[in-house]
């Protein structure tokens, strides 16, 4: 049923959810603190189980709580990252690994890499304006901060602007703009583009979220001081743990 507004009418647990949500807002509810199960909830607002257990459903999509079995729901004690836009976000320490837009994040941090050759895929050749046949260094990684995956991220090197055939030792550790400085191709410009799409079931399983929530999908090229396509990345966030910040001078 529409309201006066022309919009929906909340359901039944969209309106247990709401209240919750408010109730956490408001600081009711603190990280960690169990939430009322489903047959609280069910009691409280005089509707079955399945409704409330569609309730905490919701609230766990959006990332606010995490629910295991035989422990009940949970608040999350999790503090979004913010991730700064390349303008104005202040630049992370050479070596880092972190990306200079998450660099005033002062978080525990642990990142898997595996690093491998590999001919360009079509779409990369292009961005990177390599020739058929090309070969660049991938670079994948996962970003675990507090203990929770958040970030997966792939990010595709012309191997000619890595010293040949060979693929570096150390590539795995340190910021792009580290790796690419040590070979005299540092990026002095990022172009981004953002969008946000249902994660595959890939993608879900090594961020640890539900399929229902949505990630943010953050393509980035970078580009030297001669105007050469240096790196092309897909990065996958989970979007319950990020927090876009944008700056522009007006």
């Amino acid at each position: 049923m529409a309201d006066e507004m022309g919009g929906q009418q909340p359901t039944k647990h969209q309106r247990i959810a709401d209240d919750l949500k408010a109730a956490i807002t408001a600081g009711d509810y603190g990280p960690g603190d169990r939430l009322p199960g489903e047959n609280a909830l069910a009691a409280q607002y005089n509707v079955a189980a399945l409704t409330a257990r569609q309730a905490l459903k919701l609230l766990r999509t959006e990332g606010l709580i995490e629910t295991k079995k035989g422990a009940g729901a949970r608040v999350i004690a999790f503090h979004p990252i913010r991730r700064h836009s390349g303008l104005h976000g202040p630049p992370a320490p050479q070596g880092a690994g972190m990306s200079i837009r998450e660099a005033d994040e002062d978080r525990n941090t642990t990142i898997d890499v595996s690093v491998q050759k590999a001919e360009a895929p079509a779409q990369v050749a292009q961005a990177l304006g390599l020739s058929e046949g090309e070969f660049v260094c991938i670079r994948s990684r996962r970003f675990i901060v507090d203990g929770r995956p958040v970030r997966l991220e792939s990010s595709y090197f012309p191997l000619a602007l890595l010293g040949g055939s060979a693929l570096p030792v150390d590539l795995g550790e340190g910021s792009t703009h580290a790796v690419l400085s040590e070979f005299g191709h540092a990026p002095v410009h990022v172009r981004e583009e953002v969008r946000s799409r249902q994660p595959t079931l890939q993608e879900a399983t090594a961020l640890g979220m539900p399929l229902e929530r949505s990630v943010l999908k953050v393509h980035r090229i970078a580009v030297d001081k001669d105007g050469r396509a240096v790196e092309m990345s897909d990065t996958t966030l989970d979007s319950a743990a990020y927090v876009l910040s944008y700056g522009f001078d007006v």
